[in-house]
């Protein structure tokens, strides 16, 4: 993950408003207004109708006589294009996909405000939820978009390669993985040169994981710049520390996702910094020397937290379901995001490869089985937090950090410089 590596409901139902999903009686109605029209990543659309947990749309249609329409994007143009949508006079497009990062003070206007929906027409068990993900789709304390997909940082560890060195089981905190990873940077017996700690840059979504293991950030949730403190320092400085003795890849800057993925499955690093659902592609018997030897365990918190959290409250990014304020028919785009993440949707779509947005998929032996970092991901998602709040110019800063954090780790500035520097760039760009 990244989410970048890695989300999406008046007026035709205008006279039944408030009628439950459950009781729509205007199939007809529905039939004759054409398909649903959904704006989405091909992802989205992939664990919403796939083969393994069923097709989560298919009751939805049967009783309502819509059919869908995907439309599918990759991640920039999808955005870009709903946005654009929303801010015509109308639009066709019924329901679109958010990514949390786009929740900005901008959306607001574009969006439909959804607390009156959640109010007389709620969720089913809305609470089941995350709340840290229901928060993250707040704008001006309104909901604009309910959380459908999610994806959570976590450690990623080849068993085969730590072993080598000793090591029978993953850090339990980050001063261990520090320890492991300068152990883990070594030759083994057939030439492979191994790094301990991978990961596809220092972009700040990356960065803030090593930060929240002192649970810190680069930009509070109130828009406080905090990159100076002793969290984030704590991280550069490992980071750094890492660089100097090898154990972190000298190509850091260029490193992209996919070159981690080839890392970790040929033997290359040992550990990696990635979206739990990673573990999957790093697994691959069809491309990884290593097929069912790389573990994923939560981000593991410093000692100097013992207590207060059972994992580092690390990044988690995810999309939501919204609906355009100008759409032409929001009750029909409202009984839709309800369908889709009821609890047996929000399951079949996990059984799918999405990532649950609700804690008792985690809880569904079908579900568990099937991945087996389930229980460290559940962890993770009891106190993860995003890993910037959203505002206009959040693209701007996280140029910034890189910039500071490369310099930084290269040994161009100190920590303490960069992240200074850091600071008084940034604090121009955010919200009063």
């Amino acid at each position: 993950m990244t989410a970048g590596q890695g989300l999406d409901r008046r007026e035709l139902l205008g006279g039944i408003a408030g009628l439950s999903f459950a009781g729509l009686q205007a199939a007809p109605a529905f039939a004759q207004a054409g398909p649903l029209n959904v704006f989405a990543h091909r992802v989205m659309q992939t664990v919403a109708t796939g083969a393994q947990g069923g097709d989560i749309t298919r009751d939805w249609s049967q009783k309502t006589g819509a059919a869908i329409q995907w439309t599918t994007f990759d991640t920039g143009p999808l955005q870009e294009r709903l946005f654009r949508e929303a801010s015509l006079g109308e639009t066709s497009v019924d329901v679109g996909f958010l990514l949390n990062t786009q929740a900005i003070p901008r959306a607001a206007n574009l969006f439909e405000p959804l607390d009156d929906y959640l109010k007389r027409d709620p969720l089913e068990d809305a609470a089941d939820i995350f709340p840290g993900l229901m928060e993250g789709m707040k704008v001006g304390g309104k909901q604009l978009a309910i959380p459908f997909r999610h994806a959570s940082s976590g450690l990623h560890y080849n068993e085969e390669l730590l072993a080598e060195k000793g090591f029978s089981k993953p850090p339990a905190t980050i001063e261990e993985m520090i320890e492991i990873a300068r152990a883990c940077t070594y030759r083994r017996s057939d030439g492979t040169a191994v790094t301990g700690l991978c990961m596809p840059g220092v972009t700040y979504p990356n960065v803030i994981d090593i930060a929240r293991a002192w649970d810190g950030d680069f930009i509070t949730a109130d828009f406080k710049c905090v990159a100076d403190q002793p969290a984030m320092l704590n991280a550069i400085k490992l980071l750094r520390a890492l660089f100097e003795s090898g154990a972190f890849p000298r190509n850091f800057a260029t490193l992209s996702p996919e070159d981690v993925n080839v890392w970790m499955q040929t033997g290359r690093a040992a550990m990696s910094l990635q979206s739990m659902g990673r573990n999957r592609i790093y697994n691959d018997p069809q491309k990884s020397k290593f097929p069912g030897k790389i573990k994923t365990v939560a981000v593991p918190a410093s000692k100097t937290l013992a207590g207060k959290y059972e994992a580092a409250p690390a990044k988690v990014e995810f999309w939501g379901l919204v609906i355009p304020r100008n759409a032409r028919r929001k009750e029909l785009s409202w009984s839709f995001i309800k369908a889709m993440v009821a609890k047996e949707a929000t399951l079949k779509a996990a059984l799918n490869g999405n990532g649950p947005v609700r804690a008792s998929t985690y809880a569904d032996a079908g579900f568990a089985g099937t991945v087996p970092y389930a229980a460290e991901e559940l962890k993770v998602l009891k106190v993860a937090r995003v890993p910037m709040p959203a505002f206009d110019e959040a693209a701007r800063a996280g140029d910034l950090f890189k910039e500071e954090a490369e310099a930084a780790v290269l040994g161009l500035k100190t920590p303490e410089e960069a992240m200074a520097s850091l600071v008084k760039r940034v604090k121009p760009l955010l919200p009063s």
